[in-house]
């Protein structure tokens, strides 16, 4: 819901609204469960759409779906909007839905090479001999002019450079293949979790997550996360590599009468819990610099100790919906998130959070000059579409109007690193065979010729796939060729 000052978040004393210029200065939605944060959230979202703000949600319980269909014409938020004396009229928002697994939206993809060695390194854990092995490799990919798209690449190209260690050395440094083998195990976390869907191509351009409708508003993008929630590890590499992509691809926009983009992270507990400290660490980099390229990051969660500490810090505008203290350690939440607001003398902050209704928050937005305001306690504007996930039919069809139809829902496989690599088996393969056809006087000598120098990179990668026969890897490039051999034998 939006007003000519911002986007109105609820009415306590007066109504207290989101400026749209310090809305980039991201922010917190907190509470316990049931207590409203949902219909928060939504309000933005839609207060934000309806601005021409394009918004990003990752949907992890399967209940913002909604957002594609109009709310009712009566019932409990025609009431409340009446109550607050706002104007509510139900629409529904302009939504395109999003999949890792490409199974409820548009499929969502990357490639190795966006990724990079670095943001691999840091969410595989490895450690500082690790991630020069994983340097050593793109390098490697890389002047060969081979090109690292999906999982099957990378794993080819880190056995390449095992297989070629003796020769690779002078170049790119020692290469242990028991280094290799240790990240090709962590490798398989990701696969295993379905890493194979998330790395290759189409990969997803960051512009079609900020398109603007012909009538002016801002998409609502809904990654539908409730599966992706449960791996993960890929749940984290697809938020550290869209954070990076959105910081490193977006050039500095300064200050901006509205945000560029606006991304929500339902239940952000479960993001934070467990998660690798390479990866908040990442997070919180990002979350305190990304405001500069013009982009907001919302998280919601139970309790804001479920956020670390460093990224708490970098969220300006807060949501505080009720808490309940049955314990020490619940009554110590309670203070912690009251001493995060600036104080109203009006109001007990702390007696007050453990008080609210359901639908009531308290809230504190940021003012002129991004300054903290007072916090209020207010009562929640509804949102004008369906809350709740939306019917099977209207969710098809609001797929199937998708401006985006056939750009992502077909994965393409086209050559690089690996086929490149099979390709030189299949050489190897068959030169071998004509060596053994060939008459025993022709036979060329083992130890005849000149002496050859130091091998190529070039040369390195023909005998790679030679060597490799006998590898598991060399099995998978050359079963095809020698497999047609054997059967015509």
């Amino acid at each position: 819901m939006g007003s000519a000052d911002g986007i109105v978040i609820g009415k306590g004393e007066e109504l207290v609204a989101l400026d749209l210029r310090y809305a980039n200065r991201h922010g917190l939605i907190a509470g316990a469960t049931g207590t409203g944060k949902t219909v928060t959230l939504q309000t933005l979202a839609e207060g934000f759409s309806a601005r021409g703000v394009p918004v990003f949600l990752c949907d992890v319980k399967g209940d913002l779906s909604g957002l594609c269909v109009a709310g009712e014409t009566s019932g409990p938020f025609a009431e409340r909007a009446a109550q607050l004396g706002l104007g509510r009229t139900p629409a529904s928002c302009p939504v395109v839905f999003w999949d890792v697994f490409g199974e409820q939206g548009h499929p969502v993809r990357a490639t190795v090479s966006e990724m990079g060695p670095l943001l691999l390194s840091r969410l595989l854990e490895l450690n500082d001999t690790q991630e020069g092995v994983i340097n050593a490799a793109f390098a490697v990919a890389d002047d060969q002019g081979m090109l690292l798209l999906d999982l099957k690449d990378l794993r080819a190209i880190l056995q390449f450079v095992a297989d070629n260690a003796r020769e690779l050395q002078g170049t790119y440094g020692n290469i242990a293949p028991t280094t290799v083998g240790a990240i090709q195990r962590k490798l398989l976390v990701i696969e295993r979790e379905g890493g194979e869907a998330f790395f290759g191509e189409p990969s997803l351009g960051l512009s079609d997550l900020m398109g603007v409708t012909g009538d002016g508003r801002g998409t609502v993008s809904i990654l539908c996360a409730d599966k992706l929630l449960n791996k993960p590890r890929l749940y984290a590499t697809f938020l550290l590599w869209l954070l990076s992509e959105l910081f490193e691809e977006l050039p500095e926009a300064g200050d901006l009468p509205a945000p560029k983009l606006v991304l929500f992270f339902d239940e952000a507990h479960l993001l934070f819990d467990g998660a690798p400290k390479t990866l908040i660490d990442k997070v919180e980099q990002v979350v305190r610099l990304i405001r500069s390229k013009g982009v907001g990051v919302y998280f919601i969660t139970q309790n804001p100790t479920d956020v670390p500490d460093d990224v708490l810090a970098q969220l300006g505008n807060r949501v505080q919906h009720a808490l309940r203290a049955f314990t020490a350690k619940d009554q110590k939440a309670v203070k912690a998130a009251a001493a995060t607001f600036r104080p109203n003398p009006k109001i007990r902050t702390e007696d007050a959070i453990t008080e609210l209704a359901v639908g009531e928050a308290l809230v504190s937005v940021l003012e002129a000059k991004g300054t903290p305001g007072i916090v209020q306690r207010v009562l929640v504007a509804p949102p004008a579409a369906r809350v709740g996930p939306a019917p099977p039919a209207e969710r098809q069809k609001a797929f199937a109007a998708s401006p985006l139809a056939g750009r992502y829902d077909l994965a393409i496989d086209r050559e690089s690193a690996y086929e490149q690599l099979r390709a030189k088996a299949e050489q190897v393969a068959a030169a071998a065979e004509a060596t053994r056809a060939a008459p025993s006087g022709r036979t060329p000598s083992r130890t005849g010729g000149a002496r050859r120098g130091p091998q190529s990179p070039g040369e390195a990668l023909l005998n790679s796939a030679a060597r490799s026969i006998g590898s598991k890897l060399g099995r998978e490039l050359v079963r095809g060729v020698l497999g047609s051999l054997f059967r015509g034998r």
